[in-house]
Parts: structure tokens; sequence; C-alpha cells
């Protein structure tokens, strides 16, 4: 099987987005900032709030699905290579970096702690607290170092390699799974479930689990993903996406006063429904947007540093949130200004040091991006 070239330019753009997107959902900024589904903002409504919350915690939502469906969608594609191989390779492109990556942020925040600035700000950003009265890596017994530098990275965002790795290393039994004619029934209810609780098992955990497994069976079935069928026309999706997004804002703002409790499954269900439009929408309604980005030797000079925007963005972003808001604090409208500005200059600051490196050291580029971008 070949890729048509639509569908190449489409992995490669929406994964590149999908990283970009992810910086700025990282620098969401309102007064409640763990960014959940049903996460409420906790401060009144404005222009501001409302339009951080509608992309942060809404539109730019259905990127990490993405990435999941074009994950399993490559590595069923490439089953003609023997699995163990595969795996092999997998360790260094994934496990390497992510052991790597995770070091960095712990010595990176180990080495703020020193100073009382950095200390502050380590501490203000909640990262690394692990109860009420340690919210330091000093105060970190070394087992909770361990744990942090392999399971719970101080760079946040690793949770999505680390999970990756596991369904690369299950893949076999979600190939027969999603393949086998009574098991997928099963095993799709089963994942399905799991992503509208939000619930999982130890690593495994729905959003994932879900996408990944789909992307497998769309390879193995040849779902017509180059061109929409009939029940996916991108026009209605788009109105449904944008308009779930928007809904979900305004009760996210507002509902307690009419749903108290009931708020949270609302909220959660509008999520879901928003990311399925959203993936649908996207996917089939952007081609036009994937041409022409596609077709700039800038764009694709700028695809090639993905993965060191993903690996370098976070814990930077969440550590710099504060200070940031504070200086542009005389400014009307700080907290959006902030929201654009400090991911935007992130995103450039990686790219800038990632050609760098390639450039000047194109082995230790290798290592710290999977052999990622060359």
């Amino acid at each position: 099987m070949v890729l048509s070239d639509i569908v190449s330019r489409k992995f490669r753009f929406w994964s590149f987005v999908s990283m970009v997107l992810l910086v700025f959902v990282h620098g969401y900024n309102l007064n409640i900032r763990y960014l959940q589904p049903w996460t409420v903002p906790g401060e009144t409504m404005s222009f501001s709030a409302f339009t951080e919350y509608f992309l942060a915690n809404g539109i730019f939502r259905f990127r990490i699905p993405m990435l999941f469906i074009i994950s399993g969608f490559l590595y069923a594609w490439h089953d003609q290579k023997p699995n163990k191989l595969r795996l092999k390779k997998r360790l260094r492109t994934l496990l390497v970096p992510y052991l790597i990556w995770s070091a960095f942020g712990i010595v990176l925040t180990y080495a703020m702690e020193v100073f009382p600035t950095g200390r502050n700000l380590v501490a203000g950003s909640h990262i690394v607290q692990i109860d009420d009265t340690r919210q330091l890596l000093h105060n970190y017994r070394w087992y909770e170092l361990l744990g942090r530098w392999l399971l719970i990275p101080v760079p946040y965002q690793l949770w999505f390699i680390r999970v990756l790795l596991i369904y690369n290393l299950a893949y076999p039994a979600i190939r027969w799974c999603v393949t086998n004619h009574i098991a997928k029934w099963i095993f799709f209810s089963i994942a399905l479930l799991m992503w509208l609780g939000t619930t999982g098992f130890v690593f495994i955990e729905g959003e994932g689990l879900l996408f990944f497994s789909l992307g497998v069976w769309i390879q193995k079935t040849d779902f017509a993903i180059d061109s929409p069928g009939k029940w996916f026309c991108p026009r209605y999706w788009g109105i449904a996406f944008v308009m779930l997004a928007a809904i979900k804002t305004l009760i996210a703002f507002q509902g307690d006063t009419f749903l108290g409790n009931a708020i949270f499954p609302v909220l959660t269900l509008l999520h879901k429904l928003m990311i399925l439009s959203g993936l649908i929408a996207c996917w089939y309604g952007l081609d036009h947007l994937v041409y022409w980005c596609m077709e700039k030797p800038w764009f694709l000079w700028l695809t090639a540093f993905s993965f060191i925007i993903y690996a370098m963005h976070a814990p930077l972003v969440a550590y710099l949130i504060n200070p940031v808001l504070s200086m542009l604090q005389p400014i009307t409208g700080s907290s959006l200004l902030t929201f654009a500005l400090l991911p935007l200059s992130i995103v450039l600051l990686s790219v800038a040091i990632g050609a760098l490196l390639r450039r000047i050291t194109p082995g230790v580029y290798g290592l710290l991006t999977g052999e990622r971008g060359f």
C-alpha cells in the first residue's frame, strides 16, 4: 500500500500543526490552568477569557486524538517489517528521547530552585508539587526523583511518548482486536467507554487507546481517508465543531448556576462530541490549506522541527506564564496577549535552537529528536 500524495501531506501538516497547538494549549493562563474536559475557568467571563477557553479547551483539543490516529495508522502501515525490528527502532526513537528530555526537565527545574526567583517560579507553577508541603524537587526523596524521571516527567507533555511506546509494544494484540470480526466490537466498545469516561488502567488511557486503535483499523480496512463519504461532509461537521466549542465555553463560565454539579458530565459530553466533529471537519475540510502550506518551502522547513517544539516547550511555558502576565498586566487584554505571544515565542525559540543544533551538532540533534527532522 502506497500513501497518496494528499494523505502524506496531511500527515506531515497535522503532525506539525498539532505540536504548535499543543504549546498554545499549555500556555492557557486563566485561574484554573489544569485543563480537563470538565475544567471550569474559575473567573468571570470576558472577551479575553472566553476566547482563550474557546481555543485552548475547545477548538485546539482535537490535536492529541489526531496524533494518535496518525501514529496508529503509520505503525500499521509498516507491517511488512518484522515487529521486533520496529520495536527495537522505537526504543531508539521514542524511549531514548523520552529519558533525555525527562532528565533535562529535572536538571533545569533543580537548577532554577537554587535561586529565589526560580524557586518562586517553580513553586508557583505547581508542576512538581508532590503534597501540600513539598512544592520543589529539592524536597523529593531519591525514589521520588526516580519516579519523576521514569514515569511522571517534569516535561509533562512526554506522557504521549510513554503511552505511545506502550501501544507499540501491545500492537500485535491491538491489531488482532481491531481486525477480528467479533473481538473488534467488544474492544472498541470498551475503548469508547474508557474515552467517554476519561478513564484508563495504569498507563493505558482511553483517549490514546481509542484513537491509536482507530488508526490501526483505518489502515487495515482501507477506510476512505482521501475524500469524505456521505456521512463526513466537512461543512456540517465544521459548523458543529465551532458551535459545540462555543456552547461548551458558555456553559463552562455560566452553566453552574442552572446545572450545579451536573455541569461536569455535560462539559465532558460536549467535549467528546466537539473532538469527533473537529477531527472530521479538519481532516476532510482543510485540504486547500494543507496544499497551500505544504507547497511553501518555508513551511516545509518548519515541519522538520515538530519534535523539538514538542520536547522543548514544557515546562518552560508553565514557568514563564506568571512573569509574562505580570509584565503585560498594564495592557488591556494582557491575559489573551500572553496566551498569544508566549507560546509563539517559545515555538520560535524551539525552532531556532533546533536549527542551530541540527547544523552544528547533527548527532546530538538526532539523539534528542529520535532521528527526526533531517
